[in-house]
């Protein structure tokens, strides 16, 4: 937004406070100033010269010979070839060595024979409009020599402010409202400005009916006695500095009013209205308008319309319509100036791809106490101007509106320890009246009642905090002694789960080679179905941002699954993680909160191995050696493979393993093939025929487990030994009983067992079963021999038996 600094003076006095000084202040107490430039720095190199003859040029009809005093020694010989250009008048001279806009430098010429020592200068060569039908004529007691921006008054500043920084700001869209910031911040009175309604006529106001909620306040005033024409000079010249073409007296003076009170207000020809009145209304489906810049547009039921009756002159808030012109030959007028709804007008602004200066404003919640204030403005203005101007009836005033002003309760105390200055009493009270709040004694000994004006209060001031801000911006940050921090440091408190997660991110990451997984908690009720799952309970959202995903997941593992065929189109060997949580309701807490699992979920896909593929090739038993490999580096107790345990819907439930791990409240992990029935179902079949092994590991129980630290352990200096350990026990005792019993026979030296295989059958007897381990033995000490192997096999015989088992294997590969 573009503010003249001599437009800004009609409001507040300025002297003393250089241009640059004043954006410092702005930006650092209002909003930030992003540029200040000169208004037309030409003006400031052309001179007022005065034309003392004017003749024809003897070889050019339409070249004019002209003698110019420029109030030099000797007068310029010129040559025009603008058609006004005549003796006597007060033109604009740039003399030779002046370089205009456009990088445009004046050179001595010679022009059909005849030197030329300067240039008469038209409006767009000087770069402040685009007229160039003839030259500048100057007013006749402009002085001559002077620059012309002193001669006519016009040296002005003008400063750009970023509009994202008045976006909360609607008061601050015109030059009243910066003008009172400036008054607060300089502490300068700010020079009063008379709203009032002139007097008004007798006659019938205009009818105006509001039919939608997109308008609030609707005032319409009838003006006559006027017609549409020139602007003043002083008019012109303030709408050129900010950006704005003048046009005639009436729009000009619309968009003054506009400018100066960041008040939107349009004027109608009352003739072409007639005597249907004004109706507000929603548009109607199918219906359209076209507006002034010529363009049709379509409507929808959510667009607000101004009309005449029921014929459309204005999309509300935003431009005129065609059907709004005011002829020229009109004397009749009516003045609109209303309140609209931010959010209906930001809308149709955008859908129709049509921003206004109008709609810049109305989409930010104007002060809906403004309308009448910006009438008078207007009708006072068009009198100073035009004497001949009257208004024949009073104003219509129609609409649901309230004034937003409000109270706040004040702490001195909270603004002294929020801005960490002891700032009096009387200081705050000072800043918040320069604001023009009004401030009154509040109930406790340094509580103030602040009521906060409606332009203020609208979406902007609301709570305590925002009027301590109010106190430090006008009191400036910078102007806060800067004192040392004092405080107690204390380490932060340690998270394990954090640190359990990212060890294993880094260990998955890095010599696994797996990738990372992210995806939402949700789960899809298709892939309910697919495990056969959709019976269990779920917790779920009233408002799912997917329609058919509104349940959250009990299992991570289910959330790989739709990324496996997607990764297998593009790779054979696919290797994915994801650490997330899972929520069960069933097992709520007394605040009826489900129980929270934190799990990490693994999946290794790639074509089926082939016929020559070993037992240790398989993705199963290679993935089975990832999860034990996570496991056992973290240290601490023994971790062991079983098969008891409740199989989960994904997995195969004859090649599923459990993962104990000593001072766990269960298993840690469960290792798995995936179910083979399932393949088909996430696109894993024909072309795409693959293995899948999936696992999950229970942080939380991970966490039970006493953790130790990998710690370092030398390369063993001597040999091991192999031996395959085969039992028969009863088909209730656990795996992990056997483990145990093994690792207890050997006597510390055991550097490894492993669950291998599970035989069922007729040699073994009903109700029995046969589990075969693989056991490394190895001492730190000596190289063991088929003697020591021996001894480990009685031991394992002897503890065997105590479960009711019998060894059937004995001896190494």
């Amino acid at each position: 937004m573009r503010i003249s600094l001599r437009w800004l003076e009609r409001h507040v006095s300025l002297e003393g406070i250089a241009p640059e000084q004043l954006c410092d202040d702005l930006t650092m107490s209002t909003a930030e100033v992003e540029g200040l430039e000169r208004f037309a720095p030409a003006l400031d190199d052309v001179v007022v010269g005065h034309v003392d003859a004017c003749e024809k040029h003897p070889d050019a009809e339409k070249l004019s010979l002209c003698r110019v005093d420029v109030g030099g020694d000797e007068p310029l010989a010129i040559v025009c070839g603008a058609p006004n250009v005549a003796a006597g008048q007060k033109v604009a001279v740039a003399r030779v060595g002046t370089t205009l806009p456009g990088d445009f430098k004046i050179k001595k010429s010679k022009i059909r024979g005849v030197e030329s020592h300067g240039m008469i200068c038209a409006l767009d060569e000087l770069g402040i409009g685009d007229e160039h039908a003839g030259i500048w004529v100057l007013p006749a007691d402009a002085t001559v020599g002077e620059p012309v921006a002193r001669a006519l008054g016009l040296e002005d500043w003008v400063i750009e402010i970023d509009n994202k920084s008045l976006t909360h700001r609607p008061d601050l869209w015109g030059h009243r409202g910066i003008a009172r910031e400036v008054a607060a911040i300089y502490e300068r009175p700010l020079h009063p400005l008379d709203t009032r309604l002139p007097a008004t006529g007798k006659a019938a106001p205009c009818p105006v009916a509001i039919e939608s909620a997109g308008c609030s306040r609707y005032v319409a005033l009838p003006i006559e006695g006027v017609a549409p024409g020139p602007s003043p000079d002083w008019l012109g010249w303030l709408l050129r500095a900010v950006g704005q073409r003048p046009i005639d007296l009436l729009v000009d003076l619309s968009n003054f009013v506009m400018l100066d009170l960041g008040q939107p207000n349009h004027v109608f020809d009352r003739q072409r209205i007639g005597d249907r009145g004004i109706v507000v209304r929603d548009a109607r489906a199918g219906e359209s308008i076209t507006t002034l810049d010529g363009e049709t547009r379509a409507l929808t039921p959510s667009d607000v319309l101004i009309c005449a009756g029921d014929e459309p002159v204005a999309l509300a808030g935003v431009m005129g319509g065609e059907g709004s012109k005011v002829a020229d030959d009109t004397d009749s007028l009516l003045l609109e100036v209303a309140t609209f709804d931010a959010t209906t007008i930001r809308r149709t602004s955008t859908r129709v791809g049509l921003r206004t200066d109008s709609s810049a404003r109305f989409e930010k919640t104007l002060d809906p106490t403004l309308p009448l204030r910006a009438a008078g403005h207007f009708a006072r203005l068009l009198q100073s101007i035009a004497p001949n101007a009257t208004l024949p009836a009073p104003p219509t005033d129609v609409g649901d509106w309230t004034d937003p002003s409000a109270t706040i309760e004040l702490r001195c105390d909270r603004v002294r320890t929020a801005l960490g200055t002891a700032l009096p009493d009387d200081a705050i009270r000072g800043i918040l009246e320069r604001l023009e709040f009004e401030v009154e004694n509040g109930a406790g000994a340094d509580t103030l009642r602040v009521r906060v004006p409606s332009f203020r209060a609208g979406k902007d001031i609301t709570i305590e905090q925002d009027l301590v801000e109010e106190v430090g911006r006008i009191h400036r940050y910078g102007n806060i002694e800067e004192r040392p921090l004092v405080f107690e440091i204390a380490p932060p408190p340690r998270d394990p789960r954090r640190r359990l997660v990212r060890e294993l991110q880094d260990r998955l990451a890095g010599g696994a080679r797996f990738h990372e997984n992210l995806s939402y908690s949700f789960i899809a009720d298709e892939w309910l179905e697919k495990l056969g799952d959709q019976d269990l309970p779920y917790v779920s959202v009233i408002n799912p941002m997917v329609r058919g995903e509104a349940k959250i997941r009990r299992r991570v593992v289910p959330s790989l699954l739709p990324a496996l065929e997607q990764n297998r189109r593009h790779r054979d060997d696919v290797r994915l993680f994801e650490i997330g949580k899972a929520y069960e309701p069933e097992h709520a807490n007394e605040r009826g909160e489900p129980r929270e699992r934190h799990l990490l979920a693994l999946a290794w896909a790639g074509p089926p191995a082939g016929e020559d593929a070993g037992w240790a090739d398989g993705r199963l038993i290679r993935l089975q050696s990832v999860v034990l490999d996570l496991v056992r580096s973290r240290g601490g107790g023994q971790a062991h493979f079983s098969i008891e345990g409740t199989i989960p819907s994904w997995a195969h439930p004859g090649k599923c393993l459990f993962l104990e791990l000593e001072g766990a409240s269960g298993p840690v992990a469960v290792v798995a093939e995936l179910e083979p029935g399932l393949l088909p179902a996430i696109g894993l079949s024909g072309d795409l025929a693959s293995e899948v092994a999936m696992a999950e590991v229970c942080l939380d129980r991970l966490l039970e487990a006493k953790a130790g630290g990998a710690g370092y352990r030398p390369l063993p200096r001597f040999p091991g030994i192999k031996v395959d350990v085969a039992v028969s026990v009863p088909e209730a005792t656990p795996a992990g009983d056997l483990t145990r019993v093994i690792e207890a026979c050997g006597k510390k030296q055991i550097a490894g067992v492993e669950l291998f295989d599970v035989y069922r059958g007729a040699s073994i007897g009903e109700g029995r079963k046969s589990l075969a381990f693989h056991v490394l033995l190895q001492s730190e000490d000596k190289t063991l021999t088929d003697k020591d192997e021996q001894k480990f096999l009685e031991r394992v015989g002897k503890r065997v038996s105590d479960l009711g088992g019998q060894l059937r294997t004995r001896g190494g590969p």
